[in-house]
């Protein structure tokens, strides 16, 4: 009896012990991140970010669009207003024209905007801004003090209609809540003319199906950024509406038989290139409208089976109360103790706008559109879309092999099934919705790749991603790539923006090589590290610079090394883009010159002054991103401020980070410096106030800066935590003393990735006195 009474005390305190451990280990579920989150940081000017609701990485961003700005003027020349309108929405605005369901975030160039939702009272109208006689359009005004904004959920009162607006949002549907006065002229009005970077002809083709007096189902194609983008939807009313109707916007030359109809009018087929629909209603006083639109790359079926399976009920606040929670599960990976509230919610704010793309494109139950525009089933994977690899390679999918490992292998299989779906059999360039717009340059996506071999994330198949990645980088015809094969750089005057390409794809090769070498392949690991050494080729050593060369080997004569245009770079200029080889940067700096003089020059970027003239030819560049000559607001010289660690002067790159943080970054809707460019500038912000930066994807290190919080705890998906520690942590001690992990000194500029996920204490300590 008594042996027994002593195993069952050992079985307590083992269960406790278990117990106290699994405690450590887990996140804590009683505090509520999403309130730290302003969804509206960024929405002014150069964001490009959306204030809407919608779920992690979810197929729907359910957004208000506050103005319409057509992509070219009358006389067929670009109008630059629309860039504005990236995401359909900026903070100055008073007007609303209604609530679309799909929006990019902080894009450079755009597109989406599908299924234009508004609720309306009084005479119908079926124009947005303006009527043809210039009366007032369906729009409505509306103030800020009036608006509201969470993960997973936007209010706002339509002051024109006495209609209070709200939206949530589960991943593939959008959930519609609608707070109408008494009214017998009650209106839902369907706007599938409405586009984001629209222009006359780019809906191809709208069809609208009435299935009963509560749902209605349809689809749009349409030919914009994506030259053939296929959405579908099915849309469920809370109450049978009473009447229904549409406006046709194109002229018909044939249509058949269907001219027997009155179709306009309670004709439950509506089809052409352009066409509004209305839903009419009687209303009381405070009556609730809800409307459910579910969204599908596949069919109309595909967004039934979607609507039912994700919000299968009636109840819009049991749907906006469980995606705050899966918005709290995501942002409590990172919990942080910071300086200051606003630096709290700049965190926050940050870390939900890495999480918004890319997006879950397939269905509930597999299915997807693919590249091929055939319908293909996940098998082993869930597909996702939006890849703006150009600028998410640098930081975002480094980000995400610490936060959101399962997802990036996903992300990394989504692009292997492009590339084998490609007729060009190239990985994606900068891909959205089953298409390539081949956007920006290099082939990024082998950075993606080689970040997570090399850092031993996912089970994607490394044979087939190395042959995808080598077949990627030997199409012949893809922006200069022959040439670059041929003579070892980009020819100037074959090809724009020589430079730039010249060291991103060097810089891509390097990373094949790394896949090569994960592989075992040595012969392929031999070839790209050699094509990795090509950038050599375009720097001048007589002038300091990388300089755009000739197809008969001599440097371009007429050359400014200050300008942003037409001087070999991509949306830069030498001084910044030139510091671009990220896989060697020892060579780099001794080539341009030995680490003194490296570090002077780094000095002058951020003390100069550029020029207006130099920068008034880019829409990507504008003041509010620039220090000195560095610019921030763009993504090439998002690494440059910490390449001071190679000059043997970390104190430096500890100074400017903070600089950069405390100044390009805010917890206001003027808080992004740039373009957000799909969570790469949020990511950019999130690494460096953890005091660590992917410098190099496709290797294990982060260089070390200067971390802004005090505390912060990452609950890693192995089950493990990292806990860093900023002792002495102030606004003025920017500077580290010596930093150490689990008591153990740093002695390098770097942490490893497995300094990361092993676990344990990262410490800090801060002084306001540098220390090289």
């Amino acid at each position: 009896m008594k042996n027994i009474f002593l195993v069952l005390i050992c079985i307590f305190l083992l269960n406790a012990c278990k117990k106290e451990d699994h405690l450590k280990n887990s996140k804590p579920v009683n505090i509520d991140y999403t309130q730290y989150v302003n969804p509206f940081i960024g929405t002014s000017k150069m964001g490009h970010v959306f204030p809407g609701a919608t779920a992690p990485f979810g197929m729907v961003q359910l957004s208000p669009q506050t103005n319409f700005e057509a992509m070219f003027n009358d006389n067929g020349t670009y109008n630059s207003e629309t860039y504005e309108y990236c995401a359909g929405y900026q903070h100055r605005d008073s007007t609303i024209i209604g609530f679309t369901h799909t929006n990019f975030s902080g894009t450079g160039h755009s597109d989406l905007g599908d299924f234009l939702v508004m609720p309306t009272t009084g005479d119908l109208v079926l124009d947005p801004l303006k009527t043809n006689d210039s009366t007032k359009g369906f729009y409505s005004v509306f103030s800020h003090e009036k608006e509201e904004a969470s993960p997973g959920y936007y209010k706002v009162d339509l002051d024109s209609y006495n209609i209070k607006a709200e939206l949530t949002a589960s991943e593939r549907v959008g959930f519609h809540q609608y707070t109408f006065p008494k009214s017998e002229d009650a209106h839902i009005i369907l706007d599938m003319v409405y586009n984001v970077y629209s222009y006359n002809d780019k809906n191809v083709w709208v069809s609208i199906r009435v299935e009963n007096d509560s749902t209605v189902t349809g689809y749009r194609q349409t030919k914009g950024w994506a030259r053939d983008r296929k959405v579908f939807f099915v849309m469920q009313f809370s109450k049978p509406f009473k009447s229904y109707g549409h406006k046709k916007y194109d002229p018909v030359q044939y249509d058949g038989f269907y001219r027997r109809f009155k179709q306009d009018e309670n004709f439950p087929e509506m089809a052409g290139k352009n066409i509004r629909a209305y839903f009419n209603f009687d209303t009381y006083e405070g009556e609730k409208l809800n409307i459910k639109l579910a969204l599908s790359s596949v069919s109309t079926a595909g967004a039934i089976k979607n609507l039912e399976a994700e919000i299968p009920h009636w109840d819009f606040n049991k749907t906006k109360e469980e995606t705050k929670e899966k918005w709290n599960k995501e942002l409590s990976k990172i919990e942080v103790t910071s300086l200051s509230e606003d630096d709290k919610k700049s965190f926050y704010t940050a870390m939900y706008h890495t999480n918004l793309s890319p997006i879950l494109y397939e269905d509930v139950d597999g299915q997807y559109r693919g590249l091929d525009q055939n319908i293909h089933l996940s098998d082993g994977f869930t597909n996702y879309t939006v890849f703006s690899l150009w600028d998410t390679y640098r930081a975002l999918h480094p980000l995400f092999n610490i936060t959101q490992p399962t997802r990036n292998n996903d992300m990394i299989k989504s692009m292997l099934a492009h590339q084998e779906q490609s007729v060009h059999h190239m990985l994606p360039i900068w891909s959205h919705y089953a298409n390539e717009n081949w956007c920006m340059i290099g082939y990024h996506a082998t950075s993606v790749i080689a970040d997570a071999l090399v850092k031993n994330v996912g089970d994607f198949d490394k044979n087939r991603a190395l042959q995808a990645a080598v077949t990627t980088a030997n199409v012949r015809y893809f922006e200069g790539l022959g040439d670059y094969i041929d003579y070892h750089y980009v020819p100037d005057d074959k090809s724009h923006s020589s430079v730039s390409k010249t060291l991103e794809y060097a810089y891509n090769d390097w990373c094949i090589s790394q896949i090569a070498k994960e592989v075992g392949n040595a012969s392929t690991e031999k070839e790209f590290m050699d094509r990795s050494e090509y950038y050599t080729n375009v720097y001048d050593p007589k002038i300091g610079f990388m300089r755009p060369k000739l197809a008969d080997g001599t440097f371009k004569k007429a050359f400014d090394p200050m300008d942003t245009e037409g001087q070999g770079f991509i949306e830069g200029n030498a001084w910044n883009y030139g510091l671009y080889v990220p896989q060697n940067i020892d060579k780099m700096i001794e080539i341009m010159g030995g680490k003194e003089p490296f570090s002077n020059h780094l000095d002058s970027l951020f003390t100069m002054e550029i020029a207006d003239k130099y920068i008034a030819k880019h829409e990507d560049i504008t003041r509010d991103g620039i220090i000195g000559n560095y610019v921030h607001g763009n993504e090439p010289g998002h690494h440059i401020a910490y390449l001071y660690n190679w000059t043997g002067h970390p104190e430096k790159t500890q100074e400017r980070v903070r600089m950069i943080m405390n100044t390009m970054y805010a917890p206001t809707v003027e808080g992004l410096c740039g373009n957000d460019d799909a969570g790469q500038m949020s990511a950019w912000y999130v690494f460096s106030s953890l005091g660590f930066y992917p410098v190099t994807p496709g290797s294990t290190n982060y260089a070390l800066g200067s971390p802004l919080v005090k505390e912060a705890i990452i609950h890693l998906e192995n089950g493990k935590t990292l806990t860093i520690k900023a002792t002495n942590q102030s606004k003025e001690n920017v500077y580290v003393k010596s930093v150490s992990k689990n008591g153990k000194e740093v002695t390098r500029n770097v942490l490893t990735h497995d300094d990361i996920t092993s676990g344990g204490e990262l410490v800090f300590e801060m002084s306001n006195t540098p220390f090289k």
